[in-house]
This record gives C-alpha cells, structure tokens and sequence, in this order.
C-alpha cells in the first residue's frame, strides 16, 4: 500500500454521472416499490436495457462503476441482477471478457451478457483451507483431447440457481509445478454426467438459495473448455476477484447507507424514557461512528478504483486487501447498530436488517476471510519500511 493519499481526482465522468442520475430514477420509480413483490426481475431487467443501464460493469472504469454499484447495493437482492451487474455473473463476465477463446464467447460470455442463464464459480472446498488458495486440491486431468474433474467444492455461489447452466472450476492440473503455476480454470456445464449438485447452503441460518455443495466425479469436459492457458488459474482468479471485491464493497457501502437511514428514522419515530431514541446521546455518538466508518471507506474503495484503472488488479492487490476489511467492518458496525435500535423488530423478517447482517457477515469470509487480508496489508506495510530504512 502506498503512502500518504495520492492527489487524485475521484469523482465520476460526465458520462458516468449521466448514468447515475438514470440509475437513480429506476431505483426509485421500479426497484423499491417492486421489492415485497415477486417474480418482477424479467420486467426490471427490460426497463434496465431501456434506460440504457445493461451490462455496465463490462463497459465503464472500475472508479465510474463503482458510483453505480453502491446505489445498486441499497436494494441488494434486486438491483444488481436487473442491469446485470449482480454476482458472481458480473465478474465471470469480467473475466470471460478478457481471457475467453472466440467459442467461449459465443458459449458462455454472450449468453450471460444477455442474461439467458446465470453461472458460478466454483473455488472454496469442504476439506482444505481454502483461504490459501494454493491448498485447492480438487483435480483436473488432461486426457486426451480432454479434461477429467474429480473433487469436491461447496460454496459455490450461484451454483444452485435454477438458471445456471456453467460452472467456473478452479482445480489443480499441475501437482508438481511452482504453488501458484498449478491450478487452472475449466468451464463446466452444469449438466455434465460426473457433476452432482449434492445440497444447497444456508449462512447463518437463512437460505440464500443459490451456495451449493458439489461433487465432481470423473465429469470429463472438452479441453477446448479451458480458461486461458493451463496452470493460469490464478491469474484468471485474480481477473475477476480484483473486480470483485471493489463491487462487493460498494454495494456493501450502499446496504450500509439503506441501513443507517433505517436506524436513524426509528431512532427518531420511537419513543422511551420521556423522548425519542434520537435525542438520547450515546445513539447520537453512534450514528456519527456509522457516518465516519461510511464515509471513510468509500473513499478507500474509489482510491483503489482509480488504481485498478491506472496500474491493474496485481499491483494493486494491497489496496484490494485493505478495502475487504474496512467496508465489511464499516457494514457490519451500520448494520448490527441499526438491528439494536429496531430491538426486538431487528431480528425479525418484518425488517430487512436480518438478512443483511448475515450477508455482510457472511462476506467477512468468502473471497478470502479479514486474516488474509490483514496479513497482505501489514507484509506491504513492513516491506515499504525497509525499502524507506534502505534509501
């Protein structure tokens, strides 16, 4: 991570506020009267296209669409997936887009640009430490004009949507070669003979319908359906996680600000010990902890936009790492401070709250847990020392 905050200019485009302006007014004229409501996403999804709101993770800088995703995390379960912008589609498009072979493209990229069915990716398993990725030991065996999987994923969002037909594995090809030279990334159709989807996994208790456990048993793929070339799972991992994480977290930040105008219109509307909530100190000091934790991450997340932008995801990793752990601590402490206000309200379903205190603490693990990330931010930090104590 660098040093003191470089100068730079973190506002969007022109173009990119023309963008936002719209994606405001489809937010508040259809997203939020539609979310009680069912089976709305195909006609969300048409208005989106209409409005000129389609596909904008693939076509603006990472700084420009990340102003975007944070208005689009406010309403998290419907938002993103009506421009198309929702996980883990977005990024497997990401990543597609800049290392998929021309029959890939006309396979799996052009299809899920159109939104035709949904993907996943197929990383975390049940038996190794997955946030060392190096310890991935599900396989993939060249044979012939061929691949061969056998292994064991769980966690594979999107995996156990009814509409997804391809599976992004990540699986080792090479046990011999360098940790990071030996795995791969295959392109998996769902309904393979070899692939079983053996459950669907809740976190925390709720069902987010789309986390699943899969076993791969002998599922035999073309070669053709290799991801770059072999022994760059890595890199084609860090392609989409680098996209990933900026839009993870703001779209967190978005769910943060949707969660602090929760707490302070209950703190204002109900009453205890002779006023309202609001009037009461302590929960004034704590929505101004919120406002801090919000702003100040924000402003992280769009410094680590602009340097993806300008230097690419690899060298900006650091500030990738350090973004991971200050939004979902700055969600968390939003979102846990709104739930005790509700009270008893808080916990239930009556109130979104529940549900996305356990997305956000569900994501304090997933793309890597806050360890990781720690670890990754303190080794750039002790080595720019040594390089300063050297000069």
């Amino acid at each position: 991570m660098s040093g003191p905050f470089d100068a730079w200019d973190l506002r969007p485009s022109d173009a990119a506020q023309e963008k936002l302006a719209e994606l405001r007014r489809f937010m508040a004229e259809r997203v939020y009267p539609a979310e009680d409501r069912d089976g709305v996403l195909d006609g969300l999804r048409a208005e989106a296209r209409a409005r000129g709101l389609w596909n904008l993770g693939l076509t603006m800088t990472n700084l420009d669409y990340a102003f975007l995703a944070e208005e689009t995390g406010r309403s998290p379960d419907l938002a993103p997936k009506a421009i198309n912008g929702g996980p883990p589609d977005s990024v497997n498009m990401v990543m597609l887009d800049r290392l998929a072979t021309t029959g890939q493209r006309r396979r799996w990229l052009e299809p899920l640009k159109d939104a035709a069915f949904s993907s996943a990716f197929a990383m975390t398993e049940p038996d190794v430490a997955s946030s060392d990725a190096s310890n991935i030991a599900t396989e993939i065996a060249r044979d012939g004009d061929a691949y061969v999987i056998t292994g064991r994923k769980w966690f594979a969002s999107g995996a156990a949507d009814p509409r997804c037909q391809v599976l992004f594995v990540l699986g080792r090809t090479d046990a011999d070669a360098p940790p990071h030279r030996r795995h791969s990334v295959l392109a998996v159709p769902i309904d393979t003979p070899g692939v079983e989807i053996v459950r669907t996994l809740p976190v925390l208790g709720r069902d987010h319908g789309d986390h699943a456990e899969i076993v791969f048993d002998g599922a035999r793929v073309p070669a053709e359906e290799l991801i770059g070339r072999e022994g760059e799972g890595f890199a084609a991992g860090q392609v989409r996680l680098g996209a990933a994480r900026v839009q993870h977290c703001m779209r967190l930040i978005g769910l943060a600000e949707r969660g602090l105008a929760l707490l302070t219109r209950r703190a204002e509307d109900r009453h205890a010990f002779g006023g309202p909530l609001a009037a009461q100190g302590l929960l004034r000091a704590q929505v101004a902890e919120c406002r801090l934790a919000i702003d100040q991450a924000r402003l992280l997340v769009l410094r680590t936009a602009k340097l993806i932008d300008t230097v690419g995801a690899r060298d900006a990793r650091t500030e990738i790492s350090a973004i991971k752990v200050a939004v979902l601590r700055a969600a968390l402490l939003t979102l846990d401070r709104a739930i005790q206000v509700h009270g008893a309200l808080g916990v239930t379903d009556d109130v979104p709250l529940a549900g996305w205190w356990a997305h956000a603490r569900g994501l304090h693990i997933a793309d890597g847990p806050e360890e990781v990330h720690l670890e990754v931010v303190a080794r750039s930090e002790f080595r720019r020392h040594r390089e300063e104590a050297r000069a």
